[in-house]
């Protein structure tokens, strides 16, 4: 079976490889084997590979944890779903493999509205960034701040929000990043790289509260998003894209009586009742199917093409997410 593996952990350009001798599975009971149409690369799977992320696999590994693919074959006891059905997942190991095998109640059923390009990504980021406007549930009459809006789940909370008509002033780090975001109809952009940037934020929010910020920068951007923040406002650390502890200000925890909480998507997955994540899925598909939500792809590569694969999908300014094909 063809898949990508890695035999050690270190930066993907150098560690992964095609490989054309791993077994191909067999579905447990509750199980089924997709047969592997398209499957993303994620920050988060490249931290994998590094052996720097929460999830660390036993070595050698085939990456991936995302797909679109078609069920071929079904684990004992398993119903609901059926042999040739396309279907997206997340949240699973070893997906960069022609075949790889899923909880049955983990698939999600696709309509022919919704595009492979879009099913390849569609469970993963567009989730967690659903679970994040939950997480944070935002008041009709207030506002909320994120930076590195222009990345996969920043888009994604973008058109969510939009779609929810919840106000969010979106944060990117390059003025030519504006035009981008505007192009997939996501306004109030800020670009961080302009000397009033501050000013513009405030001039959007106007006297309504900014009551929340999302933070995946960490460092210096941390406390800068913190005096932004109103009263009784919420931090929420997503990441760090710098690697940097955060600095905050102990002045602006104390007088802005603000919260810090950090959001791990694993974690809130668990605490969601079955009903709820229903309903999250049912808001997915919905937007999916009538392109409110536009999930960009940077570009499609072959087993063979992995190395280049992993080199883009590494660099910074991608329009979108770097898709895997066997």
């Amino acid at each position: 079976m063809q898949s990508i593996i890695h035999h050690h952990f270190g930066e993907p350009v150098d560690v992964l490889e095609a490989a054309d001798d791993m077994p191909q599975p067999e579905p447990k009971a509750g199980e089924v084997r997709i047969k592997m149409i398209l499957s993303p690369m994620h920050n988060h799977d490249v931290w994998t590979v590094r052996g720097s992320y929460g999830y660390k696999p036993t070595l050698p590994a085939i990456g991936g944890s995302e797909a679109v693919g078609v069920i071929d074959a079904l684990g004992e006891g398993v119903q609901g779903v059926s042999i040739g059905q396309r279907v997206a997942v997340a949240g699973i190991h070893g997906s960069w493999a022609e075949y790889f095998i899923a909880p049955a109640h983990g698939v999600v059923p696709l309509t022919d509205a919704i595009d492979d390009e879009t099913a390849a990504q569609l469970i993963g980021m567009p989730i967690s960034a659903l679970m994040l406007l939950d997480f944070i549930d935002l008041p009709a009459d207030s506002w909320l701040i994120q930076n590195t809006a222009n990345g996969a789940v920043g888009k994604t909370v973008a058109m969510i929000a939009k779609a929810r008509g919840q106000k969010v002033i979106h944060l990117v780090r390059r003025t030519e990043a504006v035009a981008e975001m505007q192009a997939l109809g996501i306004q109030n952009v800020v670009a961080t790289d302009q000397a009033d940037w501050k000013e513009q934020v405030k001039a959007i929010h106007a006297d309504q509260p900014l009551i929340a910020g999302v933070d995946s920068i960490g460092g210096q951007a941390s406390g800068e998003m913190l005096a932004l923040l109103s009263e009784n406002s919420l931090l929420v650390s997503f990441g760090s894209m710098t690697g940097e502890t955060m600095q905050i200000s102990s002045g602006d925890l104390i007088f802005k009586q603000a919260t810090v909480k950090g959001f791990w998507a694993s974690v809130v997955n668990k605490q969601l009742s079955a009903e709820r994540k229903k309903a999250l899925i049912v808001e997915l598909l919905t937007l999916a199917a009538q392109k409110k939500l536009l999930l960009p792809v940077e570009g499609i590569f072959s087993f063979a093409q992995i190395k280049d694969a992993a080199l883009k999908a590494t660099q910074g300014a991608r329009q979108g997410k770097v898709l895997l094909k066997p």
